[in-house]
């Protein structure tokens, strides 16, 4: 019997954020917010999911923020 599982992270679009500076790239620019969580799948189906927070990026560079 085989069973095919794997766990990783899934990130969802929310749309875009706040206008903010980043402070890796210096740019001014609409930030995208996202959901992220960590997910179990079995046989490609997700089964249970964790560690669920919301984030926003900067559209240059990908610097992340908690919000």
């Amino acid at each position: 019997m085989f069973f095919f599982f794997g766990v990783g992270s899934r990130q969802q679009d929310l749309g875009p954020g706040q206008t903010r500076t980043c402070p890796r790239c210096s740019n001014t620019t609409v930030w995208r917010r996202l959901r992220q969580s960590t997910q179990l799948t079995v046989f490609f189906v997700p089964v249970a999911r964790w560690g669920r927070q919301e984030l926003e990026t900067c559209g240059v560079c990908g610097e992340s923020v908690a919000v």
